[in-house]
């Protein structure tokens, strides 16, 4: 593998930047976070919760639990979808983890990965071991989302290209600004914790489809606390790791982008572009599966209609989500055909049931995948996809017909009161079936009044197995 690192002319290892970036983070003020950003701080806090509830019964997060009995550890958080309390630490690996299982968690363009999975677990489970209240969650979380999209834009976009996961190794920085933030931490000791954080990032896109990929959130999330505490504890790392000679940036990526991670946010914060999922597979796949949908429901075109389906796609998603014969339900969520196929089949994407091995391996949308050819364009959005149908209008003549569509998901909802709503939906839908209507509508009133709770416990025993809802 080709050493990566920026050019001399690029790398800037007087620019302070830690320390600035330690500075935004540690400054951050509840007081002054726009009415919309603490929506939508609430609005993550809920589609997180959602899908940590729903994923807690994975097996991957089921073998770390097990795992977390069998050591043991102080009581000191919950372990969400489960019976009991662990500590912090073990809190946020086992819930960030679920949180990332079903992959139907949150993205952000600039971070180029999941920031909720990363940087709530940590956040919480420390809010919840030191009784802290709901504004000071808001305002820890927005301080961390901002700094790891700041990051983000700094290596971009070589970091990712190279094989790096942004969740797992991003997300462990943007994790211990967050927890640094809810310590009260100054700028120079949160500055220390972005750097015992960011010595400890990893995580590889070659596990991808595999359990590995939910731990790369909980291992994130984990180290983020740890870094945060050790760091109020007085241990010491360096203060510039992002831009020193050997630091994060010089190691990880080609790109050293300064002037980008220290310009204003497009909207003056970056989690205005927040992005939720409504299908739960790679978010990269979702433009194509709208392009689907659209065209099966606009011309009522049926599986056995079709004649072949050309996709069309920035190449940049060729080593992300083009698993050519997925296996498993979790190679299935990468793989562009696959999800195709689920489309025009009229297979429920928002559905976690639909990622199996019996639809992998289904006659009927194998014969279909395989209709189905992926070409790769340069340039493009990531988030935008073009679909191109060719199919037997059973509605006129049988004729061959070509029919086509453009999608870009990536563009933020401009109605949070209407995204709140089919958040809720969704959130109904994952919760319903484990907890049941009536603890699902209390834990949904105790998100919404975030802002006003003194601390978090009645939440998060909300979110504890009981011996009524079975083991």
């Amino acid at each position: 593998m080709a050493l990566i690192s920026p050019s001399t002319s690029q790398l800037d290892p007087g620019c302070h930047l830690t320390l600035k970036l330690a500075e935004r983070c540690s400054s951050t003020r509840f007081g002054a976070l726009p009415s919309d950003i603490v929506e939508l701080a609430t609005q993550c806090l809920l589609d997180w919760m959602g899908v940590t509830i729903a994923g807690a019964d994975q097996p991957a997060v089921q073998i770390l639990f097990e795992e977390v009995q069998d050591q043991g550890g102080n009581p000191q958080a919950t372990v969400i979808g489960y019976h009991t309390k662990a500590s912090a630490r073990q809190a946020a690996l086992v819930n960030g983890t679920a949180s990332h299982a079903l992959d139907y968690d949150d993205v952000n363009w600039s971070l180029k990965g999941h920031p909720s999975a990363a940087i709530i677990p940590g956040l919480l489970a420390l809010a919840e071991w030191r009784g802290a209240a709901g504004a000071e969650f808001i305002t820890a979380f927005v301080a961390g989302y901002e700094t790891a999209c700041r990051i983000g834009r700094l290596v971009s976009p070589s970091h990712y290209r190279h094989g790096f996961h942004n969740t797992a190794t991003i997300g462990a920085i943007g994790s211990a600004a967050a927890c640094a933030r809810l310590l009260g931490l100054n700028a120079r000791t949160t500055a220390m914790a972005l750097g015992i954080a960011a010595t400890q990032a990893a995580g590889l896109k070659s596990m991808f489809g595999t359990m590995c990929k939910p731990l790369h959130a909980g291992k994130a999330a984990e180290d983020g606390l740890l870094a945060a505490t050790l760091a109020m504890r007085g241990f010491e790392s360096r203060t510039d790791v992002l831009e020193c000679v050997q630091g994060f940036g010089a190691t990880q990526s080609a790109d050293f982008n300064l002037e980008a991670a220290l310009a204003e946010a497009p909207g003056g914060y970056y989690l205005r572009a927040n992005l939720f999922k409504y299908h739960a597979a790679c978010y990269l796949t979702h433009a194509v599966i709208e392009c689907c949908l659209k065209l099966r429901d606009v011309f009522r075109i049926r599986p056995e209609d079709v004649n072949s389906i050309i996709v069309h796609v920035d190449e940049t998603l060729d080593g992300v989500c083009n698993i050519q014969e997925p296996k498993t339900g979790s190679e299935a969520k990468f793989s562009l055909r696959l999800i195709a196929a689920f489309a025009v089949a009229g297979i429920d994407t928002s559905s976690t049931t639909s990622y199996s091995i019996s639809n992998c391996e289904d006659t009927r949308l194998t014969e279909l995948r395989d209709k189905i050819r992926v070409e790769f364009v340069s340039g493009w959005p990531a988030t935008k996809a073009e679909v191109t149908i060719d199919y037997a209008d059973w509605l006129s003549d049988s004729r061959s017909r070509i029919a086509s569509e453009i999608y870009d998901s990536g563009v933020p909802a401009d109605n949070l009161a209407e995204q709140r709503e089919r958040l809720r939906l969704k959130f109904c839908a994952l919760v319903d079936p484990i907890f049941g209507p009536e603890r699902r509508r209390k834990l949904v009133d105790e998100i919404n009044g975030l802002v006003g709770i003194q601390n978090l416990e009645k939440l998060l025993g909300l979110c504890r197995r009981t011996p009524m809802d079975g083991a």
